[in-house]
């Protein structure tokens, strides 16, 4: 991996689609990892942006909205106002949410399509869709739900098999049902345009190979499909909610959504940069690239994405691209229909968002590996670490020395051996912590920020200032506490800056520089508030509303 300092780096998120609202499953394998990851850059001195938005066009957004009575553009409107405010509510802090429907997005899409054309790589073809005689129209995508092709599972969407993550042609479902009123739909033919993937297997195979900052349990997955050779896309659907293609004879066709989606990476990191009077062109292609994704979206940005880049030539691909699996709840696999299911906006009624953010950064390791909600687990680690370890330790150093030294820092005396452990303790916690972040490892980050909670914890009971009044361990037990304060800061951001505050200092725990964790910058003398609780125990009663919300 890369050890970099003061680099130009661009974070995005995948999209979410604009026609339902976010989940936990979204927020543990996406947008956690890549806030967590673009906090800590940004505390490392480096100029990152965090890139998002929602995904507005498509089939699965056209049927909500015929469903709902409403015009696609007020459910997408309607959903990005939605979603920001829930992802700002579990701080989940972007540069830009921007949405694919926005004008910069529509022009650089087209623009892409004429590029991929102008040099040959698209072409079209007759092909046979699905057509529901009653609604007199042709079926697209998730229009029609059949069984998969590929391994069998029952209920899926006609692009892609949400079991076993392969692509495919509608057509090519077995048992195909129209997804309005269930008809058995005929066969009918429609001219479409296509992208030439199969002209790219070669360089997408040496850029797998050859780019060691992608996992390889992921690219190994993929190099065996461009081993069993690569299809070209069909880019075409036809329905009216998309980005038309720039084109007088393709006769009011619209785009496929994962031809314009994944564009608006690059058209928000644009606007975005534009507005703050920047080159973003040259700032996106100095810059190191990390796209976060759910494991259920590889084959789009491991395929599609680099290949119409390097198709159209101007714009780096990515370098790093986080994925991470799936989040079940109690064992089971996230249903809404069966209830197993936590929608984030539901869960932050309850529970504090910094919550959240500790457990589920606590149980999401790096890799395509099923994540477990467990709620007695949520309660156990909250209270035995984020409360009894870390805020216990916090609470007490900040009580002793207002109890003590009537809230001034003392001056320390000689250190002993003990205090010299201490020193060089959180001398190198900086470094521990950020060298697990920067590799992307942020569970490891946290525990061993949990491991180092552990040992001020011991640290204290050894001193006993209580009965010592001795100023050294206060002393030192603060200056931890304010390397903690921003060690915790892209995991738990809401109570770092109200611990920030309990400290005393100027400006928001933000504004610090990861460094500045081992150095001396809380001075005798220097005056902190009174203690308050930063984190409260998680009630066995609160648990039980939870459980008895889950099916039987």
């Amino acid at each position: 991996m890369f050890h970099f300092k003061e680099e130009k780096i661009v974070v995005t998120s995948a999209l979410p689609y604009a026609n339902g609202e976010i989940h936990l499953g979204h927020v543990v394998s996406t947008y956690l990892p890549a806030d967590i990851f673009t906090r800590f850059l940004k505390l490392n001195g480096n100029k990152a942006f965090h890139i998002c938005g929602t995904d507005d066009f498509g089939v699965p957004v056209l049927i909500k909205a015929e469903k709902e009575g409403k015009k696609p553009a007020e459910l997408v409107k309607e959903f990005w106002e939605k979603d920001k405010k829930d992802l700002k509510s579990a701080g989940i802090d972007f540069d830009v949410f921007s949405q694919t429907s926005s004008e910069e997005n529509i022009e650089l899409v087209q623009y892409f399509f004429q590029e991929l054309n102008k040099k040959g790589f698209i072409f079209t073809q007759q092909v046979e869709q699905y057509y529901c005689q009653n609604d007199k129209k042709f079926l697209p995508d998730r229009y029609v739900i059949g069984n998969c092709p590929f391994c069998g599972k029952e209920n899926q969407y006609g692009d892609v098999c949400e079991n076993c993550g392969r692509t495919y042609a509608a057509t090519d479902l077995k048992d195909p049902k129209c997804a309005i009123d269930g008809s058995v739909p005929i066969r009918k033919k429609s001219l479409h345009y296509f992208f030439k993937l199969s002209k790219f297997d070669k360089k997408l195979k040496d850029w797998m190979e050859n780019n060691k900052n992608l996992q390889p349990e992921v690219t190994n997955y993929l190099l065996q499909w461009i081993k069993e050779g690569l299809r070209d896309w069909d880019i075409t659907r036809d329905i009216s909610w998309g980005v038309k293609i720039p084109l007088k004879e393709a006769d009011g066709k619209v785009l496929y959504g994962w031809f314009d989606n994944h564009l608006g990476y690059i058209s928000f990191t644009l606007k975005l940069l534009k507005d703050k009077k920047i080159d973003g062109k040259k700032f996106w292609n100095d810059a190191k690239i990390y796209h976060f994704i759910g494991k259920d979206i590889v084959y789009h940005h491991y395929l599609f994405l680099p290949a119409m880049r390097m198709g159209e030539g101007s714009f780096k691909l990515p370098d790093v691209l986080p994925v991470r699996g799936h989040l079940l709840l109690q064992g089971h696999k996230f249903s809404k229909s069966r209830g197993v299911y936590i929608g984030l906006r539901e869960f932050l009624e309850s529970f504090p968002a910094d919550y959240l953010r500790y457990y589920l950064a606590s149980i999401t390791p790096y890799d395509q590996s099923e994540i477990n909600f467990n709620w007695d687990e949520f309660q156990a680690k909250i209270n035995n670490e984020l409360v009894a370890t870390l805020g216990n330790f916090i609470h007490r150093a900040i009580s002793f020395i207002n109890s003590t030294f009537e809230g001034e820092v003392p001056k320390p005396k000689e250190y002993d051996d003990l205090d010299n452990e201490f020193i060089k303790k959180i001398g190198g916690i900086g470094k521990e912590v950020g060298d697990e972040i920067e590799k992307n490892e942020i569970q490891r980050g946290l525990k061993k920020i949990l491991e180092f909670g552990a040992f001020c914890n011991q640290y204290f009971q050894k001193k006993e200032p209580w009965k010592t009044k001795d100023p050294t361990s206060l002393y030192l037990s603060i200056k931890a506490v304010r390397a903690l304060a921003i060690l915790l800061y892209p995991y738990v951001p809401f109570a770092s800056e109200k611990l920030w505050k309990q400290l005393n200092f100027k400006g928001e725990v933000s504004d610090q520089k990861w460094d500045s964790i081992s150095e001396i910058k809380i001075r005798p003398k220097h005056k902190i508030q009174k203690a308050e609780i930063l984190f409260r125990k998680v009630e066995d009663e609160e648990i039980k509303i939870q459980k008895d919300k889950l099916p039987k």
